[in-house]
């Protein structure tokens, strides 16, 4: 639980199992997705493996780069403490992001040249969202589409997810 590991963005954050008071919108979400600072966008690290530099987040909500800078805050409040903790490889599951409004590109390029030989690839985003990726240009940041659109992530034990990731992106790189 991201609450209970000291390394983690949300260390010693409290939950109440039985208030829904936070919002998307007009709608309540379950109160264990974790606020970022975004109006729209929230979200939920699954998984963290320090000694194999690698995280998994499930994302909720609108990503919102235009109106909100979503990426800054992201990667900001959170990308940046875990990379500081030795994070290099990301898993951020998309299928729950119901839109995506771009502005530039500027942060994915700042989180892809901190990782320096490590990777960020977006899972299971719906076609319009990947649609909005392709057009701003992230697709030299993320990997995303294709095979990764075709994973069921939750058939995969977390290092079993990362090691068929970690393949497919050393196949691709090579």
């Amino acid at each position: 639980m991201a609450s209970d590991d000291p390394q983690s963005p949300f260390y010693d954050r409290e939950y109440n199992e039985f208030e829904f008071h936070t919002r998307i919108y007009n709608y309540y979400i379950h109160p264990q997705w974790d606020d970022m600072g975004s109006e729209t966008l929230f979200l939920k690290i699954i998984f963290t493996d320090y000694e194999r530099s690698y995280a998994i987040i499930e994302l909720l909500g609108e990503w919102n780069d235009a109106l909100h800078n979503d990426i800054m805050i992201l990667k900001r409040e959170i990308i940046d403490t875990m990379i500081g903790e030795g994070i290099r490889n990301f898993v951020l599951i998309g299928e729950n992001v119901l839109n995506f409004h771009p502005s530039d590109d500027c942060y994915y390029e700042e989180w892809f040249d901190d990782i320096e030989d490590g990777w960020i690839v977006a899972l299971n985003f719906r076609p319009h969202v990947i649609e909005e990726f392709n057009n701003t240009g992230i697709d030299n940041y993320l990997m995303f589409g294709g095979k990764f659109e075709e994973i069921n992530w939750r058939t995969y034990k977390p290092d079993q997810l990362f090691q068929l990731l970690d393949l497919y992106m050393r196949r691709r790189i090579n």
